[in-house]
């Protein structure tokens, strides 16, 4: 835990692009978050997201036995979703599409 600790901090003091990082155990159970102790939005990513590793993770099982997934990027035409899954939690980071940060910052 103190390792997703570190990245978490360093994460969160990196670019203006992060909008939000989430610590979730892997069934969605938030744990730490720049969204706030309850805030709805860090229970939504932390629910869909840790739904949707699940369903990679078998995939990549699925394809070959011997695999896991080791990190995962989903990017939409305003998100792009990181995560990074451990045996235990999920460290998921949203960050805004460069072409939308580039129209807000300049």
């Amino acid at each position: 835990m103190a390792e997703f600790e570190e990245t978490f901090n360093r994460i969160k003091n990196m670019k203006k692009s992060v909008l939000g990082i989430v610590i979730c155990t892997s069934a969605g159970k938030i744990i730490k978050s720049t969204y706030g102790s309850g805030a709805e939005e860090a229970k939504n990513i932390s629910d869909v997201v840790s739904q949707l590793t699940v369903k990679a993770k078998t995939i990549i099982r699925d394809l070959d036995p011997s695999n896991d997934l080791t990190f995962m990027r989903v990017k939409s035409k305003h998100y792009e979703i990181m995560v990074a899954p451990d045996k235990e939690y999920l460290l998921v980071v949203m960050q805004g599409n460069k072409n939308d940060m580039m129209d807000q910052y300049g």
